[in-house]
Parts: structure tokens; sequence; C-alpha cells
């Protein structure tokens, strides 16, 4: 009987660990999928930044906000920025768009989404015919191991910290406390950003994988909100910001507190050469 119990629990065991990498697995398919999206960030091919009035656009190299060639005719309208208010003109009318929003302007498959960064508007155009998308090559990722998936103590002590941006801009972010876990013998702490009323923890951070094995700028991570004071941080499922897949995204740097003095040879490795 003894010796059945036992088969049974290892059984049990071998079941549990592949039910984990099954669930990693998932995750990170669904992952490359929205990478893949039509409209996912590989789509991302332009970004322009909008003066305070008239910002012309078409396919012809001397407006402001320049789409594809075919995508538009040479002189499609334009976009007009005045005291933050920012409005779009065509031929067949005028709108207004909010930004990071769902709104955007379409021009055949071609999307035009404005976006608000550190006191500037931007428009982001979208491309299913992207270069970025066309090439994708598919995610590297280092292999599951549930070593990774760490408990951590999280402590709850909310501030507002600094977080700098690819483009040298920087935006205080509310951050609800921090997650304390030890590895290599090290104690290590992590500073999460929290939208509000976000269901969600997210941290971005770097390690000594960053730039070699991992995306040089560092790493995002999603977390579930604690529960009794801990958070579970699996960094089997730690993913490359949208910058490293194309030059047009906005992407918030680690903060100097989540700049890792370890390893952490787990999650999504490095993608071409952004």
């Amino acid at each position: 009987m003894l010796r059945r119990a036992l088969v049974l629990l290892w059984g049990a065991g071998l079941t549990k660990a592949a039910s984990y990498q099954d669930k990693v697995r998932r995750w990170r398919e669904r992952r490359e999928t929205a990478l893949r999206a039509p409209y996912g960030w590989l789509s991302v091919a332009g970004l322009f930044w909008l003066r305070e009035g008239s910002n012309p656009l078409g396919s012809d190299p001397s407006n402001s906000v320049v789409l594809p060639r075919g995508a538009a005719p040479a002189h499609a309208g334009e976009f007009v920025l005045r005291d933050g208010k920012i409005t779009v003109q065509t031929p067949s009318g005028t709108r207004t768009l909010r930004p990071d929003t769902g709104d955007f302007v379409a021009f055949g498959a071609v999307r035009l989404s404005l976006i608000h960064r550190g006191g500037r508007y931007g428009i982001r155009m979208r491309d299913p015919q992207s270069q970025y998308r066309r090439e994708f090559s598919g995610l590297r990722w280092f292999p599951v191991n549930s070593a990774w998936r760490i408990v951590a103590r999280f402590v709850w002590q909310p501030r507002q910290i600094p977080i700098l941006n690819v483009l040298g801009q920087t935006e205080p972010q509310d951050c609800p406390g921090y997650a304390e876990f030890t590895l290599a013998g090290r104690k290590l702490r992590l500073y999460p950003v929290r939208e509000p009323g976000a269901q969600e923890l997210f941290f971005i951070f770097r390690d000594l994988t960053s730039g070699k094995e991992t995306y040089g700028a560092g790493r995002f991570l999603d977390a579930p909100l604690p529960v009794d004071q801990q958070v579970i941080l699996d960094f089997n499922q730690a993913y490359s910001p949208p910058c490293a897949f194309t030059p047009y995204a906005t992407c918030p740097l680690p903060p100097a507190e989540n700049r890792l003095p370890v390893r952490m040879a787990a999650g999504e490795m490095q993608y071409g050469s952004h």
C-alpha cells in the first residue's frame, strides 16, 4: 500500500509539473499571437509628433504625417492641434481624436491613432503590411522552469516613482509598494507601477541577462494583485517591451530600484537587432 501511495504521489507531481509547463507554453503562444496580429505591435510602422497648428497628412513625403505609398492620396487632409485639442480633417469630414484610446482614423488598412507622452502629442501609424510584421521570425524563450515562479512577500508602501521612457521623458507613476524575495543568496526587491483600477501589477526590470541574452533596455512582467501580503512573480512569463520589435514605440525604462544584480535566465529572450 505504501509503495502504491508513493507511486500515486509521484505521478501526481509529474502531472502538476506538466500542467504548469503547458500553462506557460499556452501563455507564450498567446503572447506571440498578439504580436503577430494585424494591428499588434509588429504593425507599428511610424510615429509623427504634432506641432501646434496644421499638420498635413498623406503619402507625399512633404507631409508632416507620411502614409505608405498607395494607402492614401498625396495630400489627404490634416491633423490640427490647438491648445491640447486634436482634430483630423479629411475630405469625408472633421472629427476630434482622443489620445491613448481606441480612436483611430483609417486609410485603407492603415490606422492612425493619437498618443500623449510627456506633454507632446503624436500620431502612431499601424500598417498590417509593416516590414516588422512581414519579416517577423518568431520569439525565443528560456526553457520553462518552475523554480522561476517565485512567491514573494509584498509590502504595501504607496508612493510615486519617476519612470523614464525611451524618448527621454520622465513621468511619475503610482507605485503601491514592493515585492521582496531571495535569489542566489541575495535579498531583492522589485517595485511595480499600477494604473488606477488595474487588476495587475506591472514590473519593469533589468538584470544581468539584459543586452546579452535578453532585450537590452529591460523586460516587463505582469503579476496578479497580492493576496495575504504575497505576490506571485512568474519570470517564465517575463517579456520584451514593444521597443524590441519596432523603433516607433515609446517604452518605459526600468527605475533604478529594479536593476537586479542577478541573472534572471527565464522568460523571453532577445529578438532581432533593436
